[in-house]
């Protein structure tokens, strides 16, 4: 099971779940943390190769890592404490688990919070994602994740987050990175379902005005998909809980408060 930390509440009976990125861990969540649970129970978790998530002996012979797998990672552990319903929050690549929960499992989540959304991959990002491929098993994984991640957050003011994945990164196996990376080929047909399906689920999607990859593609999945909400957070890149950490708390917050009172 993947190692997992538990805040609990002593009134609500609401559950909000933070699920971290590629190359992340449940540490970047902190802040959020420290907010969210004056209000809420709160659930971080490490993804599996990921913070103290180790790999398991079965996933030793088993390189055929998917999204539903690992969503059903995440689903073992609210099952495993019984939360029955929870609102979910994410980052980066931890949207793409989210929403695949949400398609897989929709009673089980009351909303999904997306900070720096993937919906959609962009001719730069897809050339990106070739040339890993090509590089994955010659190039350390370290400089290629370096390299990524300056792609991705190549302002001077988008360093602290940049340097904090990478941190994390470091914590990583070669094997479990390359594990990781092949479910690239899996990507742009999730995708391309996730934009055409209007979920009924309500979701608010946190960007910042620098994301360039990934704000285009998320402006336009709002203006399609009824149940959905953007903010754009000025003077912030791609890892916006970290970032604009106040606002991407408070903002969050209030949406779950505000959905809780039209109840």
């Amino acid at each position: 099971m993947l190692n997992y930390t538990e805040y609990r509440h002593d009134t609500s009976n609401e559950w909000v779940t933070f699920v971290h990125g590629a190359g992340g861990s449940s540490s970047i969540w902190f802040k959020q943390v420290r907010s969210f649970s004056h209000f809420f129970n709160v659930l971080v978790l490490d993804l599996r190769g990921h913070g103290d998530s180790k790999p398991g002996l079965k996933d030793t012979f088993n390189d055929n890592y998917t999204f539903d797998a690992i969503t059903n990672d995440i689903v073992e552990v609210l099952n495993h404490l019984n939360i029955k319903k929870s609102h979910f929050s994410g980052i980066s690549l931890g949207t793409i688990l989210i929403r695949n929960l949400a398609e897989n499992h929709p009673k089980r989540v009351l909303s999904m919070i997306m900070g720096g959304a993937i919906m959609q991959l962009n001719l730069k990002s897809q050339v990106l994602m070739k040339v890993g491929v090509l590089c994955k098993s010659i190039v350390p994984y370290l400089l290629l994740y370096k390299l990524f991640a300056f792609i991705i957050m190549p302002r001077k003011n988008h360093k602290k987050s940049r340097l904090i994945f990478v941190n994390e990164a470091k914590k990583l196996y070669q094997k479990e990175f390359i594990r990781w990376f092949k479910l690239t080929s899996e990507i742009n047909p999730l995708l391309r379902f996730f934009r055409a399906k209007d979920i009924e689920i309500p979701t608010f999607y946190i960007m910042g005005e620098e994301d360039h990859l990934f704000l285009p593609a998320v402006k336009k999945v709002v203006s399609q998909h009824i149940k959905s909400t953007l903010l754009v957070v000025k003077n912030c890149g791609h890892v916006v809980n970290i970032e604009q950490a106040q606002t991407f708390n408070n903002a969050s917050i209030n949406f779950i408060k505000n959905l809780k009172a039209l109840r």
